[in-house]
Parts: C-alpha cells; sequence; structure tokens
C-alpha cells in the first residue's frame, strides 16, 4: 500500500494533473506553446532534428511550435490513417491526406507532435508509418494535451498540460489559425 502512494506521488510530481478549464483560447495556448518550444530547445541542445505533425491538429502544433523555437526544423506531416489497428471501427475520413515528408528519416532525430494524447494508438500508428520511411536516430514525442485513458504504454516527453477527464470527455482543437482547444462532451 505504501509503495502504491508514493508511486502516484511520483506521478503527479512529474506529470501534473491540472483542474481543467471547459476550454483554452489563442492566448493560453500560445503560453503552452512558448514552454512547449522552450523544452524543445534545451531536449534537442543543438541536435539535428526534423518536426513531424501529425495530421491535423498535430500538424497546426508543430508549425506554431516551429515559430517559436530558437531555430527552425525542417517541417513535415504524417497521415497515419492507414496504420491505426482500429481504422475498420473507427472508420476513415472521407478525404485522407497524404504524409509530406520532405527529408529522409534516416538517422534522424525526430520531433513527433500531435494534439491530444488519449490511447496512445495515433501514436503507434505513427510511429510505425516513420519506420516505413527509414530509421530515426530517435523520436521525441510532444503533445498538448494528454488526457490518459491509455491502452498502449506510450507516454509524452514533453506536454503542454495533463489532463484527468472521464471517459465520455474528449478536448478538441480547432485552428489553425486561431489555435482554440475546448472540452466537448461525446454523450451529447
Amino acid at each position: 500500500m505504501q509503495l502504491e502512494t508514493c508511486s502516484s506521488l511520483l506521478r503527479l510530481c512529474i506529470y501534473p494533473i491540472l483542474e481543467s478549464p471547459l476550454s483554452w483560447d489563442e492566448q493560453q495556448l500560445q503560453t503552452h506553446l512558448d514552454s512547449m518550444a522552450a523544452a524543445i530547445d534545451e531536449r534537442l541542445a543543438g541536435k539535428p532534428a526534423v518536426l513531424v505533425g501529425i495530421e491535423s491538429g498535430g500538424a497546426w502544433i508543430a508549425e506554431a511550435l516551429n515559430q517559436k523555437l530558437g531555430t527552425a526544423l525542417p517541417l513535415g506531416t504524417l497521415n497515419p490513417a492507414f496504420y491505426r489497428d482500429d481504422f475498420d471501427t473507427r472508420g476513415l475520413k472521407a478525404t485522407v491526406t497524404p504524409s509530406k515528408l520532405p527529408f529522409d528519416i534516416d538517422g534522424q532525430h525526430i520531433v513527433l507532435v500531435d494534439d491530444v494524447l488519449m490511447t496512445g494508438r495515433t501514436i503507434r500508428a505513427a510511429m510505425n508509418e516513420l519506420f516505413d520511411f527509414g530509421r530515426p536516430a530517435s523520436i521525441t514525442l510532444v503533445v498538448l494535451f494528454d488526457i490518459g485513458h491509455r491502452e498502449l504504454p506510450i507516454r509524452a516527453d514533453i506536454c503542454g498540460e495533463t489532463l484527468a477527464l472521464p471517459p465520455h470527455q474528449r478536448v478538441e482543437l480547432r485552428g489553425p489559425a486561431p489555435l482554440v482547444a475546448e472540452i466537448r462532451d461525446t454523450m451529447a
């Protein structure tokens, strides 16, 4: 019992769960993006890297982060729709845009960006697709929101905000400009 308490406390210290607002305006998201960009700059510490945003919200976040980094990085987009293991139950969007990676993946330090980390399935699919393009030196996962509900053991290296949402709520990002987000109820 005591070990479980310590583990819970440690997790809260690393990834604090915040009392979540119902929405975030552009200025609030820009504050998150500022701190996330600083964390990326610190983590990369001069290593050559590329930035890859997951369509569509992750691509918007990647583009916004790239403008805030100390040095802009080569930017690409990834659409892992065909790599998902649950697309037969989720379905595909009517328009699936192709991935655009205008650089070589082999040996690159990849900064993979998504808007919301929930189950981990999108990130797993994105990593599978990246490895079809080549073998990266490393992958750093950056997300704007982490809402838990993991089905796979995937965690963000850099996260704007960790939320504790019940299973029937999601964070929805709208953009690309202005970027705003809100919590929506999937039961409504």
